[in-house]
């Protein structure tokens, strides 16, 4: 957010906008200078705390939500991309999606639109893989879920979830957003992020499109060829455990040197 001191156009002609700088009274004859300097200081030091508490409470709403510590990838025919959930600002939204890519629901799906600086949307799985589903994927994958709207603004590399008039009809096609869409901002679920594959989304954009209705779609098939996941936690244990083991192995090999030094 930026904050532009005395041009606030629909607060100009106000006191109360805080973000125009107050005046300071003028020097006066009914006023000593002291006292004077005194209300000068004073009221500039309402200024800058004033303004500097508008700055830190903009500061901290532009800060990304809690990522946890669940990754899940998407291997493409373009290449990878690896994403994160927000679980404190859609929990019933993480926990359908995440279920869904437990399942391999979205294995052999496709991005089935592309609309370069604005957004990636995966197919929803009942209707976009290219295999069939078993009972249980069908079940969870036509599934709602409720509409978890948040105040989290629609940047690049937001997952946002795809829906149709009703609130409540999110089921399993989501977007990834290639651009800012301020115009989507609380009326679709935000529910995570992209955390590596830019590069990727960057190739799905120079892709050849074509425009369907309203959508802007692949000429070619941008498919999902496989998912996993994994827990970022479990992954730095399991580095500092085969650290340790390694130091460990190394120690107990430097004692039997110096055992074997001393009692030849």
């Amino acid at each position: 957010m930026q904050f532009i001191l005395n041009s606030c156009s629909s607060c100009r002609a106000r006191s109360d906008c805080p973000f125009i700088a107050p005046s300071l009274p003028l020097l006066t004859n009914f006023r000593s200078g002291a006292k004077l300097e005194r209300e000068n200081r004073m009221k500039i030091t309402w200024w800058v705390v004033s303004f500097a508490s508008v700055a830190l409470v903009a500061a901290s709403s532009s800060q990304d939500p809690h990522l946890s510590s669940a990754r899940v990838v998407f291997q493409t025919n373009y290449g990878d991309i690896e994403f994160g959930f927000f679980p404190s600002v859609a929990p019933q939204t993480v926990d359908h999606i995440f279920k869904l890519v437990r399942l391999g629901c979205y294995n052999t799906n496709h991005f089935f639109r592309v609309d370069k600086g604005f957004v990636a949307q995966v197919a929803d799985v009942v209707g976009g893989r290219s295999a069939p589903m078993n009972e249980e994927q069908r079940k969870e994958a036509k599934k709602t879920v409720v509409g978890e709207f948040s105040d989290v603004k629609h940047v690049r590399g937001i997952l946002s979830m795809g829906r149709f008039e009703d609130p409540n009809s999110a089921q399993s096609s989501f977007s990834m957003l290639l651009g800012d869409a301020p115009h989507l901002d609380g009326q679709y679920a935000i529910f995570g992020k992209v955390t590596k594959g830019d590069d990727t989304l960057s190739k799905l954009e120079q892709l050849p499109t074509r425009k369907e209705g309203i959508f802007v779609m692949p000429t070619e098939r941008i498919t999902i060829l496989s998912s996993y996941y994994y827990d970022t936690e479990m992954e730095s244990c399991e580095e500092e455990r085969s650290v340790l083991k390694r130091r460990l192995s190394a120690s107990a090999v430097e004692i039997e040197r110096q055992r074997m030094k001393c009692f030849p």
